[in-house]
């Protein structure tokens, strides 16, 4: 099967398992403050993550390329909705248009749409140096995000199974890279070992893609003949990757993803100590679906959802919203516990003005 087919067919698989929210995000609960001092209007959206700013939060996270024409249209809408908007994006996986130049355009179109917006390229940890200079190098890239996909790979018939040396790896990228470099997981979450190594090698941030959105083992097992559905159920859920990655004291910044639907998950996974969050399947759902417009109208609204949140917490910008405290309970308590991670840290900080 070509890249491009299989590119294509990724976009249709996702489309068809939907996501199964399994995130954990309903274990974390908001303490509500009767007394905010705070105004809607007030509410900044703000953030940085590692040496970027956004005037956002949310993220438009890596989804296609390399699918031909039609991955050209989608890459096209989902960066009209990014200048509209404010959001920064990433594109897809480039080894496509590296291997082949006729899907360059699939991926160079994004920075056309959007000539002034942050973008992020993306490969895979196999990766060279040059693969990762060509790469930024294509869209005028802002930033690079190296994903990590070992499950999927496995689960892919024709995935790759050698996986040894990609620390070192990133760690050459990251040696030579003019733009900062984030490290992605897709969908099977990080733990805080991970993110501790990544940061020892200079990593700007981490994307943990939790366990709970889009599920990769299930997109490659409905193409296998014998399943391997042990890998259906595995990974980290989300909230847990993103207390994970925030207890480590080392500079590095931390994005959530993995299956975000909603402003209110959006404002737990700050809450939680993420600096942006990115939404991938649930936007590519509202664009296939509705339309570009539709999609436009539904950022804006998360937007405003999003300033309501914040101003019942009594926070006017983000890094307050990082001090709300929070109560984790359930599944995601017991792991946290397990893992030797003080939950109580969480419930019992103030917001400071």
């Amino acid at each position: 099967m070509s890249r491009s087919k299989r590119k294509w067919d990724h976009i249709q698989y996702a489309l068809a398992t939907g996501q199964r929210s399994l995130t954990g995000f309903e274990d974390v609960a908001f303490i509500h403050q009767s007394l905010p001092d705070t105004f809607l209007h007030q509410a900044d959206l703000g953030t940085s993550v590692g040496e970027l700013s956004l005037s956002s939060p949310i993220f438009i996270n890596a989804m296609t390329g390399g699918g031909g024409d039609r991955t050209i249209k989608i890459n096209r809408d989902l960066a009209s909705a990014a200048k509209a908007t404010g959001l920064a994006m990433a594109v897809g996986s480039q080894m496509s248009a590296l291997k082949d130049p006729n899907e360059i355009e699939s991926y160079r179109v994004v920075r056309k749409e959007n000539p002034k917006g942050i973008i992020f390229g993306n490969l895979g940890s196999e990766a060279t140096i040059d693969q990762a200079k060509a790469a930024v190098d294509m869209i005028e890239a802002n930033a690079l995000q190296i994903h990590l996909n070992v499950v999927q790979e496995l689960t892919m018939p024709e995935g790759d199974r050698e996986f040894r040396g990609a620390l070192k790896r990133i760690e050459q990228i990251v040696l030579h890279s003019e733009v900062p470099v984030v490290v992605k997981e897709v969908g099977f979450g990080m733990n805080k070992e991970t993110v501790s190594m990544l940061a020892s090698i200079g990593v700007s941030a981490v994307d943990v893609g939790g366990f709970g959105g889009t599920n990769f083992s299930r997109i490659e097992n409905a193409r296998r003949e014998r399943l391997l559905s042990f890998f259906d159920e595995w990974g980290i859920p989300t909230a847990v990757s993103i207390a994970e990655a925030v207890v480590q004291k080392d500079e590095i910044a931390v994005i959530a993803s993995g299956g975000i639907q909603t402003s209110f998950e959006i404002a737990k996974a700050l809450a939680l100590g993420a600096g942006a969050a990115g939404m991938a399947g649930y936007f590519l759902k509202v664009l296939i679906k509705e339309g570009l417009e539709p999609l436009i109208e539904e950022i804006n609204i998360i937007h405003n959802e999003l300033k309501m949140i914040m101003t019942a917490l009594g926070a006017s910008n983000i890094r307050q919203l990082q001090q709300a405290p929070v109560i984790i309970s359930g599944k995601t308590h017991h792991w946290l516990n397990e893992r030797n991670i003080d939950t109580k840290a969480f419930s019992q900080r103030i917001i400071q003005k």
